[in-house]
Formats: C-alpha cells, structure tokens, sequence
C-alpha cells in the first residue's frame, strides 16, 4: 500500500509539473478541422488555377501569361488567408473550451512561449514565400510552407504535447520530397496540410481527449 501511495504521489507532482511547463490544452479536433480547411481551400485553388488555364507545373522558373496574372495571385492569397484564419480561429475556440472544461488557464507564460516558439519560424517562412513570389519562384512556395511549418511545429514541441514534434518532422520531409517534384506542391500541400492534420487531430483525440469527452 505505502509503495502504490507513493507511485500515485509521483504520477502527481509529474502531472503537476508537466502542466507547469506545457500547454496541454491543445484540441485535438483542431488540428482534424484544420485539415478539412486544408483541403477544401487545394480544391478551390485547384479549380482557380484550371479556370486561369495556367498550369501550376510551369511556374518553377518560368510562369505563363496566366499565372502571372495579378488577379489570380490576389485570389491565391486570399484562399491562403481564409485557410489560416478558419484554423486559427477554430483552434482558438476549441482550445479555449478544452481548457475551461480541465480548469486551466488558457493565457499564461507557457502559452505565451509556445505562440512565440510557434509563430518566429513560422513569420520568417512567411516572409520567405512572399520574396519567392516576388521573384516568380512559385513552384517552390508550396515546399517552403511545409518545411518552415514543420520547423515552427518541432521548435515549439517542447511547450505542449510531444507528438506535435512528430506532426513537424512528417510536414518537413514532405516539404524536402515536394522540392522534387516541382509543379506538384498543391498535392503536396494538400497532403501536409491536410491529411497529416487530420490523422494526427484524430490521434490527439483519442490519446488525450476521448476518455474525457
């Protein structure tokens, strides 16, 4: 009995501390809604860039009249924006619920160095596909946004759940892949940011919510 008391006390001072150094609000569901934004926004972009008649494997170093279009760059990005601001948004929701329910705070320090673990790599690889547009590399974007999310994943794996860390090493072999395969990256992207985030939001799911749903 002592010794099962004393186990039990351990698992507990652990949980307490891993609580103090990790944000274990995540949702898993998130990262499951986050993936159908995903895909839905390849979609549309797919049918964009057919209706362009411009052929998304041209664009490497050379780009058709078509793509270079400023219209169709314009309507890329706001597809892009509406993705992002669909999945942080529901993030932002579901999170928010997940830690009221476990009685946690939702903005605290560990919070605050995960944003910020999360979002240098991510602002720097931002930064880094607007210049590749600038200069009409786009066949390498879709590439650079799934290697530079999977850097700001891992970088900020070590303020929440590990297997995030996962998630960012899957999402940075793809990007490394898809530089191969220029003129395919919105698969590419589909697939990172989409199904990779589906299987992994179902994972968290019923690794760490399900029993308290």
């Amino acid at each position: 009995m002592e010794n099962k008391k004393y186990l039990n006390d351990l698992n507990e001072i652990r949980e307490m501390m891993s609580r103090s150094s990790r944000f274990i609000s995540l949702s898993g569901l998130a990262g499951v809604f986050a993936g159908i934004y995903a895909i839905i926004g390849a979609v549309v972009a797919k049918i964009l860039l057919s209706s362009y008649g411009s052929f998304y494997g041209e664009a490497y170093n050379s780009l058709n009249v078509d793509v270079k279009d400023p219209d169709l760059r314009i309507n890329l990005i706001i597809i892009a924006i509406c993705v992002l601001v669909l999945a942080i948004a529901t993030a932002i929701v579901l999170t928010t619920r997940k830690a009221k329910k476990n009685n946690q705070k939702i903005w605290d320090s560990t919070s605050k160095r995960l944003l910020i673990n999360f979002f240098a790599p991510l602002s720097a690889g931002g930064l880094f596909c607007l210049v590749l547009l600038q200069n009409d590399l786009i066949g390498l974007i879709a590439p650079a946004m799934l290697l530079f999310y999977g850097l700001a994943l891992i970088h900020a794996s070590k303020y929440t759940f590990g297997d995030l860390r996962s998630l960012g090493y899957a999402n940075v072999l793809l990007g490394l892949i898809a530089t191969q395969f220029i003129g395919d990256g919105l698969y590419f992207w589909a697939l990172g940011f989409g199904i990779f985030h589906i299987i992994y939001g179902i994972v968290m799911y019923n690794k760490y919510e399900r029993k308290q749903a």
